[in-house]
């Protein structure tokens, strides 16, 4: 067949690339076209999202392609921008990392209980999440409400820059925490709840709805958050598996067909996000490679600028269990001395103090090799779904060290790769919206056939089954 080239804008926490895809019916091929930083703006009040800096280099990238038939985007979740009537952007979008989120969920939930929310949602609750971040407008008497015509998720911001098209695409609009999952509609009971105007919500669309062009190429929405992507792009061959897209943000879960929302599900605080094709993904976010990166930083700063690699000796050469964290707790949210805090921690909660680089960075990865157990464990639970082998996916899938001290702490086999699943994914479903594959299956199945994997099976388990109880009672 004749190779087909689409054009996948994938955009991170911190970085962005423009990457152009082929697909010449039996392998998937991709070329950066264009990377560059995405750095958020910290004024005295407020961190901003430089969205004026990332559209121009998406549009530096776009044009770097020799020719495609398709764009897609995807970017993070929880942020939107708002348009006014003109249709020009009101204000610079706020970073999920804000402090002016903190006390939200407390603010709404007197609007309208916590277990109701759930219930019309499904979404695990966070404080950074969209319905909160528009709540927090309304509490601080900010004018912006006022003067929106539209709110548009991150993603579609860009989507509309493209196209002119004011459409909010299911999985990123769902990670707002405003989408029932019975109808896949807003659910403007809670807005109306909270005070927030409905009649800024844009229609929303399904991944691999084509919503415009831009210079004479078709604009499809794919999943457009990039976890929704990436778990598009898993190399699975069975159903009984579990997913780890695992960078700043790990977020494990599971593909189900239908929402979760039961009381167990309330109590583990999972999530139910949109999937491609009519699925949900129930899983939990949690603090991934962010503390790593915080902590390494920190140290260069310092004057201690260590590699990837060289965290990776100091890991293995420390004592694991000598303490652990909870990557979740709310003090490793914000940037910072993230070395520090992670000794806070343990000294708050009575356990052996981490005294060197080594040891602190120990403490990091156990934890976050236990948290991906407990999930788990909460998954399955909520789910009855049988797991037989987790898939990592994304940058992290190249962390071979975390990747086998996850295998020893799940007791499972591990599978790392691709770590390039979200630009994947997105293409995938511009290819399937084009006709050039059936389903995601059928990709599935190629990708099993032609990405280079890594797996992993247990090892020393009994060391860390033993220590696992220390671990839980942290988080109980």
């Amino acid at each position: 067949m004749t190779e087909k080239h689409v054009i996948a804008v994938d955009l991170g926490a911190s970085s962005g690339r423009v990457m152009d895809v082929a697909f010449n019916g039996q392998r998937i091929t991709l070329t950066e076209a264009h990377r560059f930083p995405n750095i958020p703006v910290q004024t005295p009040n407020k961190l901003y999202w430089d969205v004026l800096r990332l559209w121009h280099e998406i549009t530096v990238g776009i044009d770097k392609v020799a020719s495609a038939e398709s764009i897609g985007v995807d970017t993070w979740g929880v942020d939107f921008a708002l348009i006014d009537n003109t249709g020009e952007l009101l204000s610079n979008p706020v970073h999920y990392r804000d402090p002016r989120n903190e006390g939200m969920m407390e603010w709404v939930f007197d609007k309208m209980p916590r277990r109701e929310v759930f219930e019309r949602t499904g979404i695990q609750f966070m404080q950074i999440n969209g319905l909160f971040q528009l709540a927090s407008l309304l509490r601080d008497g900010s004018p912006l409400l006022d003067h929106a015509d539209t709110m548009l998720p991150m993603a579609d911001l860009f989507n509309y820059w493209l196209t002119g098209s004011k459409t909010a695409e299911f999985t990123v609009a769902t990670t707002l925490q405003m989408v029932n999952p019975a109808t896949n509609d807003w659910d403007k009971d809670i807005l109306n709840a909270v005070g927030i105007p409905t009649g800024i919500l844009p229609q929303i669309v399904q991944p691999g709805t084509k919503i415009g062009s831009y210079k004479g190429i078709d604009v499809v929405a794919p999943s457009c958050h990039d976890t929704g992507s990436a778990v598009v792009a898993v190399p699975t061959t069975t159903e009984n598996y579990a997913y780890l897209s695992s960078g700043t943000w790990s977020l494990l879960g599971l593909e189900i067909k239908d929402a979760i929302l039961t009381d167990e599900a309330y109590e583990a605080n999972v999530t139910n996000e949109g999937g491609y094709a009519n699925t949900y993904r129930l899983l939990k976010n949690i603090m991934g490679l962010w503390v790593v990166d915080q902590c390494r930083s920190t140290w260069a700063s310092s004057g201690d600028d260590y590699t990837f690699e060289q965290l990776t000796e100091m890991v293995q050469s420390a004592n694991q269990f000598k303490a652990f964290i909870d990557p979740d707790d709310v003090s490793f949210l914000a940037p910072g001395d993230m070395p520090s805090r992670v000794i806070d921690y343990c000294k708050r909660t009575n356990q052996t103090i981490p005294e060197t680089h080594a040891e602190i960075m120990a403490v990091v990865y156990t934890s976050l090799a236990y948290t991906y157990r407990y999930v788990l464990e909460q998954l399955i639970s909520v789910s009855g779904q049988t797991v037989d082998r987790l898939h990592i996916i994304g940058g992290g899938s190249k962390n071979g060290l975390l990747n086998q001290m996850t295998a020893n702490a799940l007791g499972r086999t591990v599978i790392a790769g691709p770590a390039e699943a979200t630009a994947t994914g997105n293409a995938i479903v511009q290819l399937i919206s084009m006709g050039e594959l059936a389903d995601v299956a059928e990709a599935r199945t190629m990708l099993s056939q032609s990405m280079d994997t890594v797996t992993y099976e247990p090892q020393n388990t009994d060391a860390w089954n033993d220590n696992y109880d220390r671990f839980k009672a942290l988080l109980a």
